[in-house]
């Protein structure tokens, strides 16, 4: 289908699409439109950018009677930001046709989002946390929900939401249409769906193929001490001879996140952070800034900047080698939006060559070292024989992780830069050693390097963290 015409929608709402420049349909508008106007349940795997919102908010808009003053439509999102995103487009998607979108979230007064809801609000869009809120002081009503969106639902598990969706779930009606979007499908997600969705119809859009064609990709390895002055040269270079830039630098912990935005002020740099430890005052400022082109560069954790959709974004840089493969396609296609031009380039300390590696399988290409100046996009990698087709034989590329499991979480008060500060402090582990550290409403989750992880559990036993006493132990592999 070449127009959205073609899908079904009605005249109001193509009116709005037309007001909006929206010209074609993108494959996930095409492959999700037609069955959710018909009805059916559908399972959506794509990542922010490729047009999911209009996917379902189109839908939506069709769907909602506006003379009916009842909650007839809820999505959740993982985040404040997203939530702010997806109202704004839902409320431009049913400009024409009267339909109420409400946005609730935490961070925000309560009684405002009370009072809008108690007004009539078609559509409700919020964050897990305020939903469940609300939903306990009698606030918001889902008996006449007939349709639910569960938005980012990857990212809902990452945040230990799932518990709480799966509760929101229960309280819609039984015979409600529901649309989940993913970009990643985890064991999770998958047994959610099998469990809250109907005979859904499975769209999947390729992550690997949405960031390559119009995005430049660049390795460039370089030493840990030296790495926050290396990013100030790639900075300048990049800046060099082009027009003005916007650049998101990705890091994996928040406490990483200020130490480099203050090495990058210190030497007289117009940069600002965003992390989830930062006041949602201060998290607004800064998007406002970053969107308005007054900042040039953010420094940003990765839950922090999920779901951003800034078309102005030239460059991506991985100054902390992501995680998993998934986590480099998401972050990479922050830039090169739209159409645009984009370039990415990730910082590759010796010891994390076969994280790299394993991200090149991912994508199915070789990343090109950066040098100042350098163009081009990654070569196939059936194409070009690579340059480390195997790990460097080193203690570090070879170093097995442990996972471990600590009693306490969000309901303790407990944050990640707690877990990070305690293992630093009690067992004397650099924190850059402290992996993927996820806390959940009443456990936290690490990993140690595995020859150290039994320290590491005898040090942590019966520490306390803001007054509440931890057990750790190791999960089984």
């Amino acid at each position: 289908m070449s127009t959205f015409a073609e899908l079904g929608l009605s005249e109001p709402t193509l009116e709005a699409v037309r007001e909006l420049g929206y010209e074609s349909p993108s494959p996930i508008q095409q492959q999700a439109i037609p069955p959710l106007l018909e009805g059916r349940d559908v399972v959506g795997q794509a990542q922010t950018g490729t047009g999911k919102t209009a996917a379902f908010g189109l839908p939506i808009v069709e769907y909602v009677d506006p003379a009916q003053r009842v909650v007839q439509a809820l999505v959740l999102t993982p985040t404040r930001e997203l939530c702010i995103q997806v109202t704004q487009a839902l409320r431009a998607y049913g400009a024409h046709r009267q339909v109420d979108v409400v946005a609730v979230f935490g961070g925000a007064p309560i009684r405002g989002q009370q009072a809008q809801l108690r007004a009539g609000g078609h559509v409700v869009v919020g964050t897990v946390g305020r939903v469940l809120d609300l939903i306990s002081r009698h606030s918001l009503l889902l008996h006449d929900c007939r349709f639910v969106v569960l938005d980012e639902a990857d990212e809902m598990l990452d945040l230990g939401f799932l518990e709480d969706v799966e509760r929101i779930l229960a309280l819609t009606p039984a015979g409600r249409q529901t649309a989940l979007f993913s970009a990643t499908m985890p064991g999770p997600i998958r047994r959610l769906a099998d469990s809250y969705l109907h005979d859904p119809v499975t769209v999947q859009i390729e992550a690997a193929t949405l960031t390559i064609d119009t995005i430049e990709q660049f390795q460039l390895p370089v030493e840990s001490r030296r790495k926050s002055q290396v990013l100030s040269e790639v900075l300048a270079a990049e800046r060099a001879g082009r027009p003005p830039s916007q650049t998101i630098v990705f890091v994996r912990t928040k406490i990483r996140c200020d130490q480099l935005f203050r090495q990058l002020r210190d030497r007289g740099a117009n940069v600002r952070a965003l992390h989830g430890d930062m006041t949602q005052g201060a998290r607004d400022g800064v998007m406002l800034a970053f969107k308005a082109g007054r900042v040039p560069v953010l420094v940003a954790t990765d839950v922090a900047a999920r779901g951003l959709d800034i078309t102005s974004v030239t460059h991506v840089v991985n100054y902390d080698v992501p995680t998993s493969p998934d986590i480099y396609v998401h972050r990479v296609g922050r830039t090169g939006r739209v159409g645009r031009s984009g370039r990415a380039i990730t910082f590759v300390e010796p010891r994390q060559r076969r994280e790299l590696e394993a991200i090149e399988r991912h994508i199915g290409t070789s990343i090109s070292p950066w040098q100042p100046g350098a163009t081009g996009s990654p070569t196939p990698l059936r194409e070009r024989p690579r340059r480390h087709s195997k790990p460097h034989v080193s203690r570090d590329g070879r170093e097995r992780y442990a996972k471990l499991i600590v009693t306490g979480g969000r309901a303790a008060g407990i944050q990640v830069a707690d877990i990070v500060s305690a293992v630093t402090a009690a067992a004397g582990l650099d924190g850059e050693a402290v992996r993927d550290v996820l806390v959940l409403e009443r456990y936290s989750f690490l990993s140690v390097p595995d020859r150290e992880a039994p320290r590491v559990i005898a040090a942590l036993a019966g520490r306390r963290v803001r007054g509440h006493p931890l057990q750790v132990e190791r999960v089984p592999a």
